[in-house]
């Protein structure tokens, strides 16, 4: 968004004199196959709220934004549990989400959701400026695969050992007890959500992100900020000095 697409709110002038600041506060997007809970409102949505009212009292025109992310694995994941489709869970927990929100007094602009024509198209855009400047490449790779219900199993579908913590819950895409980002097959002891089985390795086609090649440019970047808050900050370095992969960003899913 840029200024221009700003709501006016009133023309309200901001009471030092100075021109109203266009100040975007983009939420974080919940998966939508579950409520939110309280943790989820005091660690994302309330200080986002208080963040954006502030600057509304000050004069500056805000927009407030965020959505259901009704894409994500943990979504059709649920639908299987429940034997319903992906777009049946999504819907029951957006409508869920907006309830909350209102009953909190959550002041977004704009809550939307990944299951829009708008959200279509620039996902698309995207992908394709990325593909055609040489960002996107397809190769294969090794994916694990259910024998019993025939299916590849992306990232959450998969829950196994972390190799990095030894922590037996891990999931296939990330740790949540030492945090690491995880690719399926680096689980040990892997198993299927869908069948309990032990799933085994099949090569599958992907599109991969380049992010190798902004590696270094976004480490002289970071090093810059002086503002950023020391562990965050320290955080990221750390991430980039070990060096960013290349990342698969397409799975074997219909939905």
């Amino acid at each position: 968004y840029d200024s221009a697409s700003m709501p006016p709110q009133d023309d309200q002038q901001r009471s030092d004199g100075l021109s109203p600041a266009p100040i975007l506060v983009a939420v974080a997007w919940p998966y939508a196959n579950n409520h939110l809970h309280v943790g989820h409102l005091a660690g994302a949505y309330l200080p986002a709220d208080i963040f954006a009212r502030y600057h509304r009292m000050a004069g500056n025109r805000v927009l407030m934004v965020s959505g259901s992310d009704s894409h994500g694995t943990p979504v059709t994941v649920r639908a299987e549990e429940e034997g319903t489709t992906p777009e049946a869970v999504f819907q029951r927990y957006h409508e869920s989400f907006l309830r909350t929100f209102e009953g909190f007094g959550i002041s977004f602009d704009l809550f939307t959701s990944t299951d829009t024509p708008n959200h279509r198209e620039v996902a698309q855009e995207i992908f394709l400026r990325l593909l055609e400047r040489g960002y996107l490449y397809e190769a294969e790779q090794e994916q694990l695969f259910d024998t019993v219900v025939q299916r590849f199993l992306p990232d959450r579908y998969v829950e196994g050992t972390c190799p990095k913590c030894g922590y037996e819950g891990a999931r296939g895409d990330q740790c949540d007890n030492c945090s690491s980002t995880l690719d399926a097959v680096d689980l040990l002891n892997p198993r299927s959500r869908l069948s309990d089985s032990t799933p085994e390795r099949r090569k599958t086609s992907h599109f991969f992100l380049k992010l190798s090649v902004f590696n270094d440019d976004l480490l002289k970047w970071i090093e810059t900020k002086d503002d950023w808050r020391p562990h965050v900050k320290n955080f990221t370095v750390g991430m980039l000095r070990e060096g960013l992969h290349d990342r698969a960003i397409t799975r074997d899913l219909t939905w």
